[in-house]
């Protein structure tokens, strides 16, 4: 199977829909965050392994909460996988903190913020 195959592409997609089921409803570590999200899976060709991008909403310290109690739970995200989809290997999950989310909302404050202050020396000049 090549890697941009449409079987391929498939897989991804389920694997990324039923890790983020299997979060949102089973896993019950107290330390997940109740804003998690899946929000890209890519599945090796062989399907060995699997790196599960993850995004949380919070703070520095709730995303390294989470990503401890979602990496102690991988063992049962994995065989939970096995169960919901019939892949012919179950692929050894690797999560990654997926910072992307919360870095493009942090520029959009920034850039907001940079807005006020030009339209605030505007109105300066103006008066």
């Amino acid at each position: 199977m090549r890697k941009n195959s449409v079987k391929n592409n498939r897989i991804n997609e389920d694997v990324q829909r039923v890790i983020s089921e299997i979060i949102r409803e089973d896993v019950k570590d107290p330390r997940i965050s109740p804003i998690v999200s899946v929000t890209d899976a890519i599945v090796a060709p062989d399907l060995k392994t699997a790196k599960i991008f993850i995004s949380v909403l919070g703070s520095e310290e709730d995303g390294e909460r989470t990503m401890e109690g979602i990496k102690s739970s991988a063992g049962y995200i994995r065989h939970q996988l096995a169960v919901r989809l019939n892949l012919r290997n179950t692929p050894v999950l690797d999560f990654i903190w997926d910072k992307s989310i919360a870095y493009g909302v942090d520029m959009s404050h920034k850039i907001d913020e940079v807005m006020e202050h030009d339209e605030e020396v505007e109105r300066d000049r103006g008066e």
